[in-house]
């Protein structure tokens, strides 16, 4: 038995940028910061880590409409290696959390009003309040399935 889980707790560096597979499928790239406080020498020092983050389906959607820079998130995922090769037809690895589930932690206030005036966009349709678990209907995603 082996397990492949990541829970991160952190903020959107930067819009997440929606691209689609051959067949039209969306999938969401995204970093996410966390934060580290630690005491050197009785100095309290903050070290952030950058995490790459992608998602796909209907998470990728909903990152898509409701995710902006800045916005706290709790996540869980899986961590994935892929191999590419780059401009000069290098080999490059990247190692990445695969999104199967999330929640905006922001204030109520905040998201509930950007949840109401989304919801109007999206044709009156109830947007989940809770984590999306896609673990099933994205675990059989090939690496040819992506568009980078």
């Amino acid at each position: 038995m082996s397990v492949n889980k990541v829970i991160l707790v952190g903020r959107l560096g930067a819009d997440p940028e929606i691209r689609y597979t051959l067949e039209g499928k969306p999938v969401a790239t995204m970093r996410i910061a966390t934060n580290e406080v630690i005491n050197r020498g009785g100095n309290k020092e903050t070290l952030t880590e950058w995490h790459r983050v992608v998602a796909f389906g209907r998470l990728a959607e909903i990152c898509g409409e409701f995710l902006r820079v800045g916005t706290q998130v709790y996540l869980e995922g899986r961590l994935r290696t892929r191999k590419f090769e780059d401009k000069e037809g290098r080999e490059r690895y990247i190692t990445e959390i695969v999104a199967l589930k999330l929640k905006i932690l922001d204030r109520k206030e905040n998201s509930s009003k950007t949840l109401e005036s989304e919801n109007k966009t999206l044709g009156g349709k109830r947007i989940r309040e809770h984590p999306i678990d896609l673990t099933e209907e994205f675990s059989n995603i090939e690496e040819e399935d992506l568009p980078f």
